[in-house]
């Protein structure tokens, strides 16, 4: 069935390729953060362990609902690792030591670095493509993002 909800079709398309994007990077940051989740090592294990835990599951909805934004506006999910990693800005490392100083700075600064990005595109989904709706959801992402960067940015201090 045809999608009508009042934007140009060739606007839907370029939003879905952009959120195809946020797509991955959030997908990335949500494999980095249960990564983190089952190696932790240190003294504070179990506290970092649920931590984790907590914003992994809060990524996992954000991946839901930017994948579900996709599919509102007409388009498929392209939802292969290969497709994400081709695309995102983020990447993966291995590392030596698994204390969570370590992991929350790397967390920290893709929060930062997304963000960022996803700040760049509220704008571009408003004025460029006249979309809205999906300007505000960024604006929500944006504000999630933020207050994951706090709790992260608390354990630092």
């Amino acid at each position: 069935m045809k999608t009508a909800i009042s934007i140009n079709p060739a606007y839907r398309e370029g939003v879905a390729n952009e959120l195809s994007k946020i797509l991955a990077d959030e997908y990335v940051r949500y494999t980095k953060t249960k990564n983190a989740h089952w190696n932790i090592e240190g003294r504070d294990f179990y506290d970092k362990h649920k931590f984790f835990e907590s914003q992994f599951g809060e990524l996992d909805a954000i991946v839901d609902s930017v994948a579900e934004r996709i599919r509102t506006l007409g388009y498929y999910v392209d939802a292969m690792l290969k497709a994400f990693l081709s695309v995102t800005q983020f990447t993966e490392q291995k590392r030596e030591k698994n204390n969570s100083a370590a992991y929350i700075k790397e967390l920290l600064a893709d929060h930062e670095t997304l963000i960022k990005s996803l700040k760049g595109n509220i704008l571009v989904f408003g004025n460029e493509y006249h979309d809205l709706g999906t300007s505000d959801f960024v604006t929500a992402l944006v504000e999630t993002h933020e207050k994951m960067a706090w709790f992260l940015r608390s354990h630092l201090m």
